[in-house]
């Protein structure tokens, strides 16, 4: 069964950490360019961050520059995003997605322009 799973995701205060997964099965995930999507409620969905398929390259929004980190485990097949200094605005469901190159330069938050995507975590900042 071709899927990417989320996981990670909760309630943190602002200021605190977070690390997400997202694991995938039934395709072969070294060959995908991997990207997060998030969405916040009430509001349409932002590009977070991209990486490579060897995972020595990557891209960030400059809404998260500075405090996440992208970076993937072919072995595992496995994606995470470590989150750091979490702001309330950071309160959002954490989609990822993985797909051509294309994907990897173009900050897409539309879900047909990806191969696969994921289902979400939920991520909460709040004191």
């Amino acid at each position: 069964q071709v899927q990417l799973v989320e996981s990670g995701g909760g309630l943190v205060q602002p200021g605190g950490s977070l690390r997400l997964s997202c694991t995938a099965s039934g395709f072969t995930f070294s060959n995908y360019y991997m990207s997060w999507v998030r969405q916040a409620p009430g509001k349409g969905p932002e590009w977070v961050s991209a990486i490579n398929t060897g995972g020595g390259s990557t891209r960030y929004a400059d809404s998260v520059k500075g405090r996440f980190t992208i970076s993937r485990d072919n072995a595992k097949r496995t994606l995470y995003l470590q989150m750091n200094s979490l702001k309330p605005e950071d309160t959002a469901l954490y989609f990822c997605a993985g797909g051509p190159v294309t994907t990897y330069y173009s900050d897409s938050t539309y879900p047909q322009e990806y191969d696969y995507w994921g289902q979400g975590t939920q991520v909460t900042v709040s004191s």
